[in-house]
């Protein structure tokens, strides 16, 4: 029909519904339009549609004014807060409805028959002009409804993008919208004139146009600008950063000079020896003074002395060894007084007093320490594992975790989410013909019919004992009686599929996804496609969705009563879905990956990467190193291996079958030649050996570890699954170093002073011997033309006098590492992180109980073992004893006494390391793995993926690797105000956002400004402001919300009461309801509407209403007269990586800081995650902290050992470029920066200083004094280092690197990803650097600049007898 004459119409009235039920249908009408049937119905449509309807003719009938009402009331509900949109969506559909010339740009296209037999419409053509359609669809298209964090335009247009898409959705046909379909054509036939007035604007200055800053972005005034988390202004060149720029530029510097002085030398040398050969062709030859000592260029430090000096120094050495000892007081070098160190002197007497005493009293040590062992261990008695996440992670005080306990008891716990991941199961046969064998999509006719088989099992699934089911401990918003929020695609299909077949249920899909509000679930909030679908394209091709995401929301609670409930239903839906994902692969082609309320503290306690099999291989591997390694330097005869005498037993076993044809005493025979029926084994696997002490030295590790449980347990400090896993390693790998030292120590004092010292000594044994220079006497030097000296040195001494002598030398540096690495591991207890904190206590305890067992008990261990081996006794059976063998002295009986390792350190790699020009390649190489390192530290990164915590067959990894990819929500996250006096306009105002008189940075306000720039806020939702809901709540307009009795105001209405029996509660009031405040309850008012609105049911008929919303948004005080605080919810962005949640929360502090500095009230974010990212707010200053105080520690403790502050320096800052090379490393390897890193830094200086001490020590006890700018000085430091170096440097290399390569390297075989990133990788770093760093920087370093040392003349062991035997 066409109509284009004026006043006409083309419907009119009512004629039926379409079915049994929904709304009238119009009725097409080819008329004039008609005057109002009575003032009456001219009243109600100046009420429902304004003043311009107050007179002239209309096209509807009262009936339809007020079914325009009611539909009108509905969308008014949502769209209030902005009058622009209120009244463009009026002024629409009052036109559409009675505009007198309908006929302009209304086209009835066809009709139908109702119900009742009439001729009603079907469909029309509604002619709209762009600017109207647009401006109407803007004015709408941010107001927010902050009861669902959404847009009125989710609801009232399903989402719409376009202004096109709002009309078509307002068009469609559809049980709660229009009840007949209306199209919106682009272009309009000629004859039609489109409705296109001038819409309102929410910009505009009028009240019945302006809208609030909140549901008007343009009238917003806006923040100032917020870089992202991360991306602070920075200091670039190139690709590089300014400090990456300008170490690098410095290494290339000192690289350059170091060439170019280097090239400069080498030229000034050859022309000088050019020279100096010119001139002496014109003299004599045999005048040689002019001629330059050529052959001491090749000498180690040769370089620094003078000519005059190294001339006298070579006259004099070659006569102090004819002259003996007496003759050093001939000599520069040793003339100076021997420095001695107090400290030091006093450390040897108490060490040897303590040796002594527990090598000649050792079962009584063994029966005062054990004791002591016994009670520490008593304390098993209150052993307890701390298994909740919270209490492991969080500190006590931090607070994030002390927020979360407010917002608990104000407010209640969070949610108890039970989360499903469903998707298609890969390599699985499927019937289904519409998937591909590529199709990844998960969304079938089939699929969807078993789900929700599946769902329809877990609402009837009962818990046990109790029975539990789903509506017994779910979340009910609307109350005891209402429905449980479970988010899943069944809801679209109303929980159930019979009603759709493989030709519907797509339609169904696609349309619930773009307008969630027309398949609203039963607990009545619209589900967004990004709820319950995950993976969906980015074409929003919805039906290739990769994964259901299925939600299972349980109210929680402080009751522990209720809590546990919740916690029994939990564990029947764990146990159930564990069944049910061993056969949904084979049954539907499916599988699911899921987690519940008790599934997480559940998977971390569980013990299953503590792999017994690993502990056990770690100290059996341990145990045979030390026992092959530990006899290996035993003085006496050399002797083949085992394997040698087995090849010579197999050899020689074939004589025995031949005859004899020379008497036996006719000629001596080679008895290891001899044929013997079994082989004659090397009396060093017998005697020598050390299993049982090995054995005994790695009993007193896991009895270390023992009593420091035992200790803690008993003062309250619980350990965790760290503990158990990683301590027994890092005891096992530290603890076993000493027992080496001693060992190696032992086996040196035997050489001098046991049965075999006197023919050692005899026969030219030199234990030590000379350097390369030959510049000066070596320490433990003797020569043939010293003899008389070694004839007056006590050959022989007992056992426990050697044992007491060993520990007297090495005790200080025992102490010096112990000291250090208990500090160390002592501070890590300053990381506020409970499992840190802990594992730290635990580490130091056990470090520190070892060390105290290794100089008592092990000590007494060692003479009771040495006492064994004098006495020819079988090692691990004491009671056999072997027959002596006659042993024929036919040379050394030693060899030099040096095993491989130490003559490899003396013959080579000493020398080479302390050359000039080595040193200085030493030196770059290690600066530039230094700048190398500091660049690298600039990339890592912080957090620590819980996945890494779990165990490796937990079937929470899966469900976190789907969470990563199919969840497209971020989590909730709350602001909560303080202590604001909400009675008063004041404050309303500052929390308000709705009412043009809030303030333009109130808290909803700001919140609003920061969601529109997500990228630095994390907040994507609107957030939802009760006291806006509360105001709107209140309006009169909305008649189905606040009502109270005509009769009584004071009395509120219920649901059931009758409408004529009630009036809006402000309804009458003088000022009136407007949204500049005025007319507002304030005060005692306030809080009685306010408690009436909180108990409100939230339903169609009012989804202002809180109780459902915000039933839980308001704390009040016990009176019921004030509010103590209250939350405004929101969400962040889909959280996807560490970083993301590190930023969420730096950004959600930076708002409510903001919040705080413009409003004055006391304001604080909560999200669930929050507790366990705390740390990193502070990890980086509290990393800083830690190490320093480590660092500054280490150089207290080793100045005062080492009784230098120079050498003290240099071995704090070898310890600290370790630190720096370990953390460099973390970025390659993959490892981020969190409490278990931080500590294992710690951890780092600690055990890099035991790298350090033991050179560092034996180079300061091998000097003679010498200043350090003496003439000699360079040449005797390089003496000393080598001398140390060849002292100390094999039990470096095989008592401390080898101990801690093998005690760590068994952790690569562990299936926790938390101990193979965190401690595996990182520890073996540090073993490479600190071997490194101690064995090559240290001593380059040290021959250059270490300060003077202090003579300890240990080959002259009178010494020992009268320093310390005066005094004890």
């Amino acid at each position: 029909m066409s109509h284009t004459d004026t006043g006409q119409c083309a419907m009119r009235g009512s004629c039926g519904t379409k079915g049994w039920f929904g709304q009238e249908l119009p009725c097409p009408y080819d008329g004039p339009a008609v005057e109002p049937e009575n003032q009456n119905a001219r009243d109600l449509l100046v009420s429902v549609c304004g003043a311009e309807y107050a007179e002239g003719p209309t096209c509807c009938t009262s009936d339809q004014v007020e079914t325009l009402k009611n539909s009108l009331a509905q969308a008014e509900l949502l769209i209030s807060s902005c009058p622009a949109c209120r009244n463009n969506f009026r002024s629409f559909f009052c036109t559409f409805t009675c505009s007198p010339q309908q006929a302009w740009f209304l086209n009835v296209t066809d009709t139908q028959v109702s119900r009742s037999g009439e001729t009603a419409v079907k469909s029309v053509d509604f002619f709209v002009g762009e600017q109207f359609a647009s401006g109407f669809y803007d004015s709408c298209k941010s107001v927010q409804v902050g009861a669902t964090n959404g847009y009125a335009m989710d609801l009232i247009g399903g989402g719409a993008k376009t202004y096109s898409e709002f009309l078509k959705f307002l068009g469609d046909e559809k049980d709660l919208g229009s009840p007949f379909q209306i199209n919106y054509p682009s272009t309009a036939p000629p004859e039609f004139i489109p409705l296109d007035p001038v819409p309102r604007n929410c910009a505009d200055n009028d009240l019945a146009s302006r809208c609030t800053c909140i549901d008007c972005p343009d009238i917003c005034q806006a923040l100032p600008y917020v870089p992202a988390p991360g991306d602070g202004p920075t200091c670039h060149v190139g690709p590089l950063s300014c400090w990456s720029f300008a170490l690098t530029l410095a290494y290339a510097i000192a690289v350059g000079s170091f060439l170019f002085g280097y090239v400069l030398q080498v030229t000034i040398r050859r022309r000088r020896e050019k020279r100096y050969e010119r001139m002496a062709l014109s003299t004599d030859a045999g005048s040689t003074t002019l001629s330059p000592r050529l052959h001491t260029r090749g000498l180690v430090g040769a370089v620094s002395l003078s000519h005059d000096g190294d001339d006298s120094l070579g006259a004099q050495s070659t006569e102090s060894r004819r002259l003996g000892r007496g003759a050093s007081l001939l000599d520069p070098i040793g003339a100076s007084q021997p420095r001695q160190y107090r400290l030091n002197t006093l450390l040897r007497r108490a060490f040897y007093r303590l040796g002594l005493w527990t090598a000649s009293s050792p079962f009584l040590t063994f029966a005062l320490v054990f004791t002591v062992v016994g009670l520490l261990n008593l304390g098993w008695k209150k052993f307890e594992v701390e298994t909740d996440p919270v209490r492991l992670w969080v500190s006590p005080d931090s607070e994030s975790k002390l927020q979360k306990e407010y917002f608990d008891e104000h407010f209640g716990p969070f949610y108890r989410a039970q989360q499903i991941f469903v998707t298609s199961a890969p390599d699985v046969p499927m019937n289904d013909a519409s998937f591909t064998p590529d199709s990844r999509a998960v969304l079938s006719y089939d699929h969807l019919d078993y789900w929700l088989n599946v769902e329809s099992e877990i609402r009837a699934l009962r818990s046990s004992p109790h029975g539990y089911r789903l509506t017994d401990v779910c979340f009910k918003p609307a109350g005891p009686r209402g429905a449980c929020v479970v988010q899943s695609i069944g809801a679209w299909f109303g929980n159930d599929f019979s009603d759709y077949d493989e030709s519907t249920w797509e339609r169904r899909v696609l349309q619930c996804a773009h307008s969630p509000v027309d398949c609203l679930p039963d607990f009545q909030q619209p589900l967004g496609p990004q709820y319950v679908l995950g993976g969906v394209p980015t074409t929003k091709s919805y039906l290739e969705a990769e994964a259901l995401v299925i939600t299972y929301v349980l109210s929680d609670s402080l009751d522990a009563a209720e809590q546990a409930k919740a916690m029994e239903w939990e564990e029947a839906l764990k146990d159930y879905l564990l069944d049910l994902s061993e056969r949904i692969p084979m049954d539907a082609g499916m599988q699911i990956a899921f987690s519940t309320g008790i599934s997480l503290e559940e998977e971390i306690s569980k013990s299953t990467n503590t792999d017994v099999k690993i502990v056990v291989l770690s100290y059996l591997a341990m145990f045979f190193y030390v026992s092959f390694t530990l006899g290996n330097g035993a003085a006496g005869r050399e002797e083949d291996g085992v394997m040698a005498s087995l090849s010579q037993w197999a050899q020689n076993l074939p004589l025995l079958l031949r005859p004899s044809t020379v008497a036996s005493s006719s000629i001596s025979v080679d008895s290891w030649t001899a044929p013997r029926i079994f082989p004659r084994l090397p009396r060093n696997l017998f005697v020598n050996s050390k299993f049982m002490l090995g054995l005994f030295g790695i009993g007193l590790v896991i009895l270390s570890v023992s009593s420091s449980v035992g200790f803690f347990s008993l003062v309250g400090v619980k350990t965790t699954l760290i503990i158990a896993e990683v301590i027994p390693f890092l005891v096992l790998a530290v603890g076993v170093d000493n027992v080496f030292i001693l060992v190696h120590e032992l086996d040196r004092q035997n050489l001098f002073h046991g049965p075999n010292a006197s023919a050692a000594l005899q026969g030219g044994n030199l234990w030590m011997p000379r350097s390369p220079t030959q510049s000066r006497r070596s320490l433990f030097d003797s020569t043939r033309e010293e003899s008389v000296d070694a004839r007056s040195l006590p050959l022989f001494l007992s056992a426990e006098e050697r044992v007491a002598r060993t520990l007297a030398k090495m005790g200080p540096s025992i102490l010096l590492s112990t000291v250090t690495e208990t500090v160390a591991f002592a501070l890590g207890a300053l990381v506020p992180m409970p499992a840190v904190r802990n594992f730290a206590l635990y580490a130091a305890g056990s470090v520190l109980l070892n060390a105290l067992l290794q100089v008592t008990v092990f000590v007494s261990a060692l003479a009771i073992d040495l006492k064994r081996v004098e006495a020819s006794r079988i090692d691990c059976f004491p009671c056999i004893r072997m027959p002596s063998r006659i042993a024929l002295l036919d040379g050394p009986v030693g060899g030099s006494g040096l095993g491989k390792i130490a003559r490899f350190i003396r013959r080579h790699y000493a020398p080479f390391l302390l050359q000039p020009v080595v040193k200085c390649m030493v030196l770059l190489t290690f600066a530039g793995i230094f700048v190398l390192s500091v660049i690298s530290i600039q990339h890592i990164e912080l957090g620590l993926d819980q996945r890494l915590a779990l165990p490796s067959d937990s079937y929470l990894n899966a469900y976190f690797d789907n969470l990563d990819v199919y969840l497209d929500v971020g989590p909730p996250v709350y602001f909560v105000s303080q202590d604001v006096n909400v009675t008063q306009r004041v404050g309303q105002q500052e929390l308000c956002g709705r009412f043009t008189t809030c303030l333009d940075f109130s808290i909803a306000n700001i919140l609003e400004a920061e969601r529109k720039r997500p990228e630095a806020s994390f907040i994507s939702q609107p957030a939802a402001s009760w006291i806006d809901d509360f105001f709107k709540w209140l309006d009169p307009a909305m008649e189905t919300c606040c009502r109270v009795r005509k009769a009584d105001p004071s009395k509120f209405c219920t649901p059931r009461d009758s409408e004529r029996l009630c009036q809006p509660c402000l309804y009458g009031q003088v000022p009136a309801w407007n949204i500049t405040m005025i007319g507002l309850p304030e005060g005692e008012e306030f809080m009685r509407y306010l408690k009436q609105w909180l108990i409100s049911p939230t339903d169609e008929e009012c989804p202002l209403a809180g109780k459902a919303s915000f039933g839980t948004a308001l704390a009040l005080d016990e009176t019921g007269t004030d509010v103590i605080a209250s939350h405004f919810r929101t969400s962040h962005i889909p959280l996807r990586s560490q970083a993301d949640f590190i930023n969420s929360f730096e950004a959600a502090h930076r708002v409510a800081d903001e919040i705080s500095e413009y409003t004055g009230i006391n304001v604080f974010p909560y999200s669930l995650h929050y507790v366990f990212f705390d740390q990193y707010a502070h990890i980086i200053s509290i990393t800083q902290e830690i190490l320093g105080l480590g660092l500054a520690s280490v150089l207290v403790v080793t100045a005062l050992l080492l009784g230098s502050w120079r050498a003290g320096t240099i071995v704090t800052g070898v310890v600290a470029l370790t630190v720096v090379t370990v953390m460099g490393a973390m970025a390659v390897l993959g490892i981020n920066l969190n409490a278990i890193s931080l500590v294992n830094l710690v951890i780092s200086l600690g055990i890099a200083v035991e790298f350090c001490a033991h050179i560092a020590r034996a180079f300061m006890s091998a000097g003679s004094g010498l200043p350090v700018d003496h003439p000699a000085g360079q040449k005797e430091r390089d003496e000393r280092m080598w001398t140390a170096l060849v002292d100390v440097g094999p039990s470096v290399i095989c008592g401390i690197t080898f101990t801690k390569l093998i005690g760590m390297s068994v952790l690569a075989l562990t299936r926790s990803r938390l101990l193979e990133i965190y401690y595996f990788r990182m520890w073996l770093t540090l073993i490479i650097s600190g071997a490194l760093h101690g064995l090559v920087l240290l001593p380059v370093v040290l021959s250059l600049a270490g300060g003077p040392g202090f003579a300890q003349p240990e080959a002259d062991e009178e010494w020992m007898s009268n320093a310390i035997r005066n005094e004890v």
